[in-house]
């Protein structure tokens, strides 16, 4: 088999059928879009993770004047009441869960809200003497909060045990739920995009069917006949594939290197990098299913 030869029946196949081919490769290009939007999201939650977790602490908040919880009947902390928390937090019972301890004040408190929302509608919204106090615990397991709060949950002085991974599960049960939702719609384009690459595979080979039937008589192969219309396929899937990557890497540089990342610098998000490893995965998908789509299909074809 002749490559010069091979490759001029694959390139007179996509002239023929220039808006079936056009049509496979649109279809396919969303649908590994959308597979490698979920491929880069999930790579997201992995990084955020790692960044998150191992900075979440557990907040004790101390009784403020006004509360009404059970352990503030004396009113606001008092002096010796933290002093207890704090011993408490340091004790050989806490040893093997307290990484470490550090008191937060009104003024740190409030410096840290001013920050966080600086820019915000809720910038100076709270007066620095309504802010809470509280004692910011790193834990050695993360997953050990419970201890915490059950050890604190009678403490006088104590009004509430905070675990901040739980805004943190919060955050990515939804990035989850969107990661789902993509995979689903991938799911469901990936299958169009087999039906019409099939359909494509199939009008290709009838429209040559004379060609064929000639090839067949002179004694070449299934594999000489099939595969020029195979490559169609794989070429139509690939190219599919790739504006996908590009696509992709566009909506990376430009929204969220160029946009989201300055407005979250201490948060690493995914970059070029992320989608030159996601792309390679994403035309090696569209190949496969074009090649097993265009295989199935010949293979009904050639026995007719």
């Amino acid at each position: 088999m002749k490559f010069s030869f091979l490759m001029s029946e694959v390139f007179s196949g996509l002239r023929r059928n220039i808006s079936l081919i056009v049509s496979v490769v649109l279809v396919t290009f969303v649908s590994l879009m959308f597979v490698g939007a979920a491929a880069l999201l999930q790579m997201q939650i992995g990084g955020m993770k790692d960044y998150w977790y191992d900075k979440v602490q557990v907040a004790v908040f101390l009784c403020p004047a006004d509360s009404e919880a059970p352990t503030c009947s004396e009113g606001e902390a008092s002096d010796e009441q933290k002093a207890q928390i704090e011993a408490a937090l340091n004790s050989p019972d806490l040893a093997d869960y307290v990484e470490e301890v550090h008191f937060e004040d009104r003024a740190t408190a409030h410096r840290l809200f001013q920050e966080q929302f600086e820019g915000t509608s809720l910038e100076g919204t709270v007066p620095e003497d309504q802010m809470q106090e509280s004692y910011r615990v790193g834990l050695v397991d993360a997953e050990q909060y419970g201890i915490i709060k059950e050890y604190f949950s009678a403490t006088p002085g104590v009004e509430e045990v905070v675990d901040q991974n739980r805004l943190l599960d919060q955050l990515f049960r939804v990035l989850n739920i969107a990661t789902a939702v993509a995979v689903g719609i991938a799911v469901i384009m990936l299958v169009c995009a087999v039906v019409l690459i099939a359909t494509t595979i199939r009008l290709s080979a009838f429209t040559r069917r004379r060609e064929t039937g000639i090839m067949r008589l002179v004694g070449a192969s299934n594999l000489f006949i099939q595969l020029p219309f195979v490559l169609e396929g794989v070429l139509a899937a690939a190219l599919g594939g790739l504006l996908s990557g590009i696509v992709l890497g566009a909506g990376v540089h430009f929204g969220v290197t160029g946009w989201l990342q300055p407005r979250m610098a201490g948060v690493s998000l995914v970059g070029l990098g992320d989608v030159a490893l996601v792309t390679p995965g994403l035309i090696l998908v569209g190949i496969v299913m074009a090649g097993v789509s265009s295989a199935l299909t010949l293979r009904r074809y050639m026995k007719v």
